[in-house]
């Protein structure tokens, strides 16, 4: 369950409660100062008491306990309630982000995305506040040198401007990225650079182009640099560090969907997809999940708790999938049905209802029906290799990392009640947190760890593609087809690709195919809670049925 960095209407509501008890503390006291010159963000305090805040421990000891949040309902930690009081003004949030970017690990797994988190739930900061920052960050091509004396300070700056950049588009946006800011992410995009640094400078410029003016403005700069450094930082795609390998891949993302080059083809049309046989489906994936050209690397960049299901589904037999771990923070893996829902903004992805199951790596959980479980191995590390069997004839479901089979036999036992729902239909299934990324391998090249103990099946020896469905386009290319597409009175009203056989009730709202009706919870024309999920005839099929009679 991603609920721990993602919104949630209940948290929310908590969480300004609490703001609210904690703010009447300050009723009738200054506003809240900085001490220290330039802004050093140690200590908060307020004339009327002697022991200050300090922003420094409160960051910490949040980065420390967001790991233990694994409920949707679950209260907020002390210390971010307090670091959101402190960032309700505009000194106050200058002091919660200038901390962040000195004492948030470098190696930590979950630093970026509890940056993310903190400036997401914060009031949203004033185009002056967000200069001023800039200032004292002094960002410049100079100020690029120190991504190799301090790398930590210098990712933690990309984090911050690339999260900034996200939440004030448009002409607030356009102000932001002003020549000192552009100039500072351009010189990060070098070989010697520190590969974190150049990687979050990456994601900084994606966020950034998210306004068209932006991204031309991008645009521009990268075509008058001597060489495209996105070209360079491109062919590190398949390098062993795994920093860098994020690093080519964002940068073929980027060329392929945001800042094109002319005269380079698109990558999809210069692999070899020969013998791919299953994918991940981006026809049945999340809206911010971003898939490599091959079919079988994800990676979210997104705030949001993103989904995907392969395209292969199994219904009985013995199968067994691999995904090597390129990030080691929070992602869900594991086996889903069509019935599993995604709800990204929610947080809510494989493993959080009944019809899925997964193994989170980073928190050492396994999860089902959004209940957890722990387990004693160490967190997963980048490289690591997680096993994925699914056995329908005993049945069961394993995991396995580097070979060795997780979980004790009480585990296991609560792990295959995912079978009271679901005996058939299963998908390979993956979620992921920011800034996480992973590889499948469905049987298209040999397996590192494959069980020993029983004969299995592999997804790519069973399914088929075919060249148009291998196709991963970039999504300007695959918005400009839909645009092309003719669509049909009896075609879905959410994805225009099924027939629309579901009516909701109690609210009696039709105009929905399974796939997208199977996603949700309340009705998107009246806002009713669904209740039941009821098969009618599309037009087409009404009208053929009633030619026959």
């Amino acid at each position: 369950m991603g609920s721990c960095l993602c919104k949630e209407k209940k948290r929310q509501r908590s969480l300004a409660e609490r703001q609210d008890a904690l703010q009447q503390e300050y009723d009738g006291r200054p506003a809240l100062s900085v001490s220290g010159p330039s802004l050093s963000a140690r200590t908060v305090q307020t004339a009327s008491t002697s022991c200050p805040i300090v922003i420094d421990d409160l960051v910490l000891e949040t980065l420390s306990v967001i790991r233990t949040l694994v409920e949707n309902e679950q209260e907020p930690p002390a210390s971010m309630v307090k670091l959101h009081v402190i960032a309700d003004k505009e000194e106050g949030w200058l002091a919660l982000v200038t901390s962040m970017v000195r004492v948030i690990p470098l190696e930590d797994p979950l630093g970026p995305a509890v940056i993310t988190l903190l400036l997401d739930d914060c009031p949203l900061p004033t185009r002056e506040s967000v200069l001023r920052l800039a200032l004292l960050f002094n960002l410049s091509a100079e100020q690029s040198e120190l991504g190799c004396k301090f790398p930590m300070q210098q990712r933690n700056i990309c984090v911050v401007l690339g999260c900034i950049a996200e939440k004030m588009a448009g002409s607030n946006s356009i102000a932001i990225l002003t020549k000192g800011t552009l100039d500072y992410l351009i010189a990060n995009l070098r070989e010697e650079i520190n590969p974190s640094v150049t990687l979050f400078s990456l994601v900084a410029l994606e966020k950034f182009a998210q306004t068209t003016e932006n991204k031309m403005t991008i645009q521009r700069y990268l075509k008058d640099c001597p060489t495209n450094p996105l070209l360079r930082l491109e062919q590190w795609i398949d390098h062993p560090d795994h920093v860098k390998r994020q690093v080519g891949f964002c940068a073929q993302w980027c060329l392929d969907n945001l800042f094109l080059v002319e005269g380079r083809p698109f990558s999809y049309n210069c692999i070899d997809l020969s013998n791919i046989n299953v994918m991940l489906n981006t026809k049945d994936v999340s809206e911010y999940l971003k898939i490599s050209p091959n079919g079988l690397e994800a990676r979210c960049d997104a705030f949001s708790f993103e989904s995907v299901r392969c395209t292969f589904q199994v219904d009985k037999g013995i199968w067994y999938y691999e995904a090597e771990i390129i990030t080691p923070g929070v992602m869900q893996i594991g086996w889903a049905t069509r019935d599993s829902t995604f709800l990204n903004h929610e947080g809510y992805g494989i493993g959080d209802d009944e019809y899925s199951l997964a193994y989170d790596g980073c928190r050492q959980l396994f999860w089902h029906n959004a209940r957890c479980e722990a387990q004693s191995r160490q967190c997963w590390r980048p490289g690591d290799i997680l096993g994925c069997l699914l056995d329908l004839d005993k049945p069961e479901i394993c995991f396995y990392v580097n070979g060795q089979r997780l979980g004790s036999s009480t585990q296991v036992t609560s792990n295959n009640s995912i079978f009271k729902s679901s005996r058939s239909g299963f998908f390979a299934a993956a979620s992921f947190m920011s800034f996480q990324q992973c590889k499948f391998n469905f049987g298209s090249s040999p397996f590192k760890y494959p069980p020993k103990d029983r004969k299995f099946a592999k997804f790519n020896d069973h399914a088929h593609l075919d060249a148009e469905d291998k196709k991963i386009l970039p999504r300007h290319i695959r918005l400009e087809q839909l645009c092309k597409l003719s669509v049909r009175d009896d075609s879905c009203t959410l994805c225009f690709d099924d027939f629309a056989t579901v009516q909701l009730t109690p609210c009696g709202h039709r105009g929905f195919c399974k796939n997208c009706a199977n996603q949700l919870s309340e009705c998107p024309m009246c806002r009713a809670t669904i209740k039941e999920k009821q098969h009618c005839d599309s037009e087409r099929e009404a009208e053929k049925r009633a030619g026959e009679t």
